[in-house]
């Protein structure tokens, strides 16, 4: 979509120029990172795993999760906890198109009070056409993808 935008020409608009903006803000990804108390070491892992592509992304993270991506040297926007509404901070955040990705490692063997918000989540992100992942193998190939495309661009 960008390329055939490029090659417009608009007469008394700077479109060239408004062009590269939204391309630069496109090169930086907007991610949500989420985990499950028992899935936060692996989110960790992850995130540490992937810091060649990571250390350039807005990351947007709930509480607990975020704090853990900090002490690895990430610069995180840190949101409320799941439980008391993070998960629904991230879903805001996907809805409004602030999100290019979300990652969630979900718990799915335990119980969790904040289930409602988790389901709401999932489904804004397949109303919005925003890519989730729900465990690092998929989360990794989404990575791969966006790199791939990027380099692309």
């Amino acid at each position: 979509m960008y390329k055939s935008l490029q090659s417009l020409k608009f007469p008394n608009c700077n479109f060239n120029t408004e062009i590269d903006l939204i391309l630069q803000k496109k090169m930086m990804i907007n991610i949500g990172l989420i985990a499950h108390d028992g899935k936060k070491p692996e989110m960790v892992s992850f995130v540490v795993a992937h810091r060649h592509f990571l250390k350039n992304a807005n990351i947007y993270a709930t509480g607990t999760t975020g704090r853990h991506i900090q002490k690895e040297g990430f610069e995180v926007h840190l949101l409320l906890s799941g439980p008391k509404g993070g998960d629904a901070q991230i879903a805001a955040l996907a809805a409004t198109g602030q999100l290019d990705v979300v990652v969630f490692f979900r718990d799915p063997l335990d119980r969790h009070p904040h289930e409602p918000d988790v389901q709401m989540l999932m489904r804004l992100c397949d109303v919005h056409n925003i890519p989730l992942a729900t465990n690092p193998r998929a989360a990794a190939l989404i990575l791969k993808g966006l790199e791939q495309e990027m380099k692309k661009a």
